[in-house]
């Protein structure tokens, strides 16, 4: 797949997800949001992990945790239940 729509597609999940989680209080659903997201890496995904730059790797990683961070809330939430 080609990078610049792989860019759109991460973006429109991303957007998609934080609009779940802000508008909505869907904590599940923007985790799901933003877990589709990861599968559209918007950097170059002919480069290899260890030759990528810091930066790409701690926006991944903070993405990641994010993502995990919503589905950990919303799992803490519906224990309450």
């Amino acid at each position: 797949m080609k990078t610049a729509f792989n860019k759109y597609l991460y973006i429109g999940f991303v957007i998609l997800g934080i609009y779940q989680a802000i508008a909505n209080k869907d904590y599940m659903q923007a985790a799901s949001s933003l877990g589709i997201a990861m599968a559209f890496d918007p950097f170059n995904t002919e480069q290899k992990w260890n030759d990528r730059p810091i930066w790409q790797k701690a926006a991944l990683i903070i993405h990641l945790g994010l993502c995990a961070a919503f589905f950990g809330y919303e799992i803490g939430l519906a224990d309450r239940g």
